[in-house]
């Protein structure tokens, strides 16, 4: 069975304002690239975090069946919230710590049960440091918004 990978980035022009999100799915066979499928959206009045969310939730919905796979994100905000935050905001019906409603709660719920169905491990990257997949996902997160931007 090939290994499953998910590289998900959201992109911003200004925060808020257009914004795109792109994903570089790769089915492995060992070192080799078995199959490959780029995803590519946008909005026109949104944020980096929204964007951010609608990679990972779009990767993981555009498996048509349960799946073991990786996502691979480099903002701290959506790994931290999918393998952390979330716990408590559902034990709290959808409010943080300070009871104040989760911001993209919306989004949120959308990646739970999105992630549901799949074995998912989340891996973070840093940003524009090089990673080819990553960087590939962040021009599709700005192909995704060109067609929002004046």
């Amino acid at each position: 069975m090939a290994d499953l990978y998910a590289y998900t980035d959201g992109a911003c022009s200004g925060n808020p304002g257009p914004g795109g999100w792109g994903v570089l799915m790769r089915a492995m066979e060992g070192e080799t690239v078995a199959k490959e499928r780029e995803l590519q959206g946008g909005e026109a009045e949104t944020t980096n975090n929204r964007m951010e969310l609608m990679a990972a939730i779009s990767a993981l919905e555009a498996l048509s069946r349960p799946s073991r796979i990786t996502v691979i994100t480099d903002s701290a905000y959506v790994k931290n919230g999918v393998t952390g935050w979330i716990h408590g905001w559902k034990r709290n019906g959808w409010k943080t710590a300070a009871k104040k409603p989760v911001k993209n709660a919306e989004l949120w719920m959308r990646l739970d049960e999105a992630q549901r169905r799949h074995d998912v491990t989340w891996e973070w990257v840093k940003g524009h440091a090089g990673h080819p997949e990553n960087e590939r996902a962040d021009e599709l997160a700005r192909a995704g918004m060109a067609p929002f931007k004046g």
